[in-house]
Parts: C-alpha cells; sequence; structure tokens
C-alpha cells in the first residue's frame, strides 16, 4: 500500500526527501504562507526543506507580518534553511508587498528557475512552489501560461498534467482531479481536445494512481464536454462523434480499470462532494476524475477544497506541487492568509518523494 494511502503522515527515516520550497511572487502570500507552515515542529521532522528565494525580503514580510497583529506563528526567516537567489538591486527596491509587478515577476521566475536547475543538478528531491502572478512574469518578460509549462519545457518534458489532490478532513477520502487541457481561451477547447491527448493524459493518470498512489484495478470518470454530455447530439456532436468511440477503446486497452463516461459535467461531481463531506461510503466515489478543461475541474475542487488542494504535476522527471491557491495581493503582507494548502503541497511532495526515493532504492 502507498505511504498516502495511510492516515499516519510518518515517513521511512531511511528515504529522507530534500524539498526545494520557492518563495513565489514575494509581493504575494507566498512568504507569509511558508513562514506560517514551516512554523509546524511536525511539518519537516522527516525531510528537509530548503526555501529557494530572498532572505532579505522574506525577513521584510515576516517583520511587515509580525507588526500587523498575526496571531499565527511563524518560523524566523534567520532559522530556515535559504538559498538565497540574488536579485538586482533596482529590482529589489521595486517590490512592493500586495503590488505586483515586473519586478516581483522577475524575482518568482528567477526563484523557480534556480530551483529547477538545482534539483536537476541533484540537490533536491522535489520542488513546491508558492504562487505567481502570471501578469506579472508577462511584464517582466517572461511569456508562459504559468509554472507547470516552464517546469515541462526545463525538464524537457512533452508529456505532463496537472493533477489536483485533497485529501478530506470529514472523511479521509482523497480527491484527485486532472485536467485535460489547462490555461486556455474556453473557445479553444473544442479544437485542443482530441482523442491523442485524452490518451496521452489518461495514460499519466493511470500511471501516477499506480506508481505514486498505489491504486491498481482503480476506477477512473471521465466528464463530457457538452451539457448533459451532448445529449444524444443535441447539445453538441464531440461526445457521439469521438469521445464515446475513444472511451470504448481505451475499456478495451485497460480491461482492469473502471472507466465511467462520459459523464455529463453537472452530475459528475455528486459523488465526490457526497464522499468529501460524508453522504455516501467515500469507496462508491471513483479514485480519480478527468475534467476536459481548466473550470470543469476547479471550480468543485475549490468549492470543496480551496483551503487544502495541492495542484501536482505529474509526467515530469521530479516531484513538484503547489498550494492551489493565488497570489492574494490583497491580503499580503496582513497576517491573515491561511497556509492550510502549502501545508498539505510540502507533506504531499514529501510523501511523493519518499515513495520515489524508496523505489529507486529498491531497485539499485
Amino acid at each position: 500500500m502507498s505511504l498516502l494511502n495511510k492516515k499516519n503522515d510518518t515517513l521511512p527515516l531511511s528515504h529522507r526527501p530534500r524539498l526545494a520550497l520557492t518563495l513565489g511572487d514575494p509581493a504575494g502570500i507566498g512568504p507569509e504562507v511558508i513562514l506560517k507552515a514551516l512554523a509546524d515542529p511536525e511539518l519537516s521532522k522527516n525531510f528537509d526543506v530548503t526555501v529557494v528565494g530572498s532572505q532579505e525580503l522574506l525577513l521584510q514580510n515576516y517583520t511587515r507580518v509580525l507588526v500587523n497583529g498575526n496571531l499565527v506563528p511563524l518560523a524566523n526567516p534567520e532559522n530556515l534553511s535559504i538559498l538565497d537567489v540574488p536579485l538586482e538591486e533596482q529590482i529589489k527596491s521595486e517590490i512592493v508587498i500586495g503590488t505586483g509587478n515586473a519586478a516581483s515577476g522577475a524575482a518568482s521566475f528567477a526563484y523557480i528557475e534556480c530551483a529547477i536547475a538545482r534539483t536537476q543538478q541533484g540537490e533536491f528531491d522535489a520542488i513546491v512552489t508558492a504562487p505567481i502572478a502570471k501578469s506579472a512574469w508577462k511584464a517582466a518578460g517572461y511569456d508562459y501560461p504559468g509554472q507547470t509549462e516552464l517546469l515541462a519545457q526545463k525538464s524537457g518534458t512533452d508529456r505532463f498534467g496537472m493533477l489536483f489532490v485533497a485529501r478530506s478532513p470529514h472523511t479521509d477520502w482523497t480527491l484527485r482531479s486532472l485536467l485535460a487541457t489547462t490555461h486556455i481561451p474556453l473557445c479553444q477547447v473544442p479544437q485542443v481536445l482530441t482523442p491523442e491527448l485524452l490518451t496521452k493524459k489518461l495514460d499519466l493518470l493511470v500511471e501516477c494512481l499506480e506508481q505514486d498512489f498505489g491504486i491498481e484495478n482503480g476506477k477512473i470518470a471521465i466528464a463530457g464536454l457538452n451539457p448533459h454530455s451532448g445529449e444524444q447530439g443535441q447539445l453538441g456532436r464531440e461526445e457521439q462523434d469521438w469521445l464515446i468511440p475513444w472511451l470504448n477503446q481505451e475499456r478495451q486497452k485497460r480491461p482492469n480499470w473502471q472507466l465511467d463516461g462520459p459523464i455529463p459535467p453537472d452530475t459528475m461531481w455528486v459523488k465526490p462532494g457526497q464522499a468529501w463531506y460524508g453522504g455516501i461510503d467515500p469507496a462508491k466515489a471513483a479514485d480519480a476524475y478527468l475534467a476536459l478543461y481548466h473550470d470543469q475541474g476547479l471550480i468543485p475542487v475549490k468549492l470543496m477544497a480551496f483551503d487544502r488542494a495541492v495542484n501536482t504535476s505529474i509526467g515530469l522527471p521530479f516531484i513538484r506541487t503547489s498550494p492551489d491557491h493565488g497570489t492574494a495581493f490583497d491580503i499580503a503582507g496582513k497576517g491573515i492568509a491561511d497556509a492550510t494548502s502549502m501545508k498539505a503541497a510540502i507533506k504531499l511532495a514529501a510523501e511523493l518523494a519518499s515513495v520515489r526515493l524508496r523505489r529507486s532504492g529498491e531497485v539499485g
């Protein structure tokens, strides 16, 4: 059984992962939720965390949050392991807490570039990324849809996906939702979706469930694209023309997996919601859900698990997780940001990295 299916979060001491934790946009809540998460003495008992960012900016955030009367414990940056990424003085001088701009975008880009490079050099086993602002990246001259795409490019990966993972505090059931398409306009979704793309995403999802979560012969629910999954072609032809034939082929290829779908998008999330809150036996829900576009998958995830969902990049040669929230510039530095999702991202990265380290040790 995978470590991730156990309620006990203690990891084997012989597989102590090394995590790179990027500061994210230093003008956002990333520094604050990092300091709050790392203040938990139980969090990093069985793994090592290095913050990748600017020590000076982290200290500024620490001081500001304390001054604003924060009541939650904070880790003192002077007691943390920090990989200080050098920034030009002009960039540092233009970073203002609560305001994302070209300077904060340049800083957050430098942090993740450094974390990727050091991980590829073997210094870290996993990367946990605090949130960045895509608009700030663009203002700084970096035109990427998000951190996931940068991670894939830098690692030479063309086969990757965004899996959102959250454990229910009510039932201990684990929600897993993979997006088939991510950061593209809604009008482009029908053109981008193809049988080839869905096969690639389903392959990734099955491999992840088997290798990282220890789930074999499981159940995956797959959404339709149109309202009522097209209603026999009356509300859209995609299901009839290719989605249903594709799904039938996948069922033949994967006889050990139960592939349900295409499920009408407005009802696909009823069972996960009931499993999350205790309305049904969690065993009746699927092991994972494949959504066809961004909001189809993330509206229900954030409704159920906004404060604890974790964005997990699957298909990369290393582990990468991130809290499922943004920079929240409007509350940055005020001491009121919730670190629950950051804690969950750190824990999940350590668990996944521990599994890979254990397996590599067994192979070696």
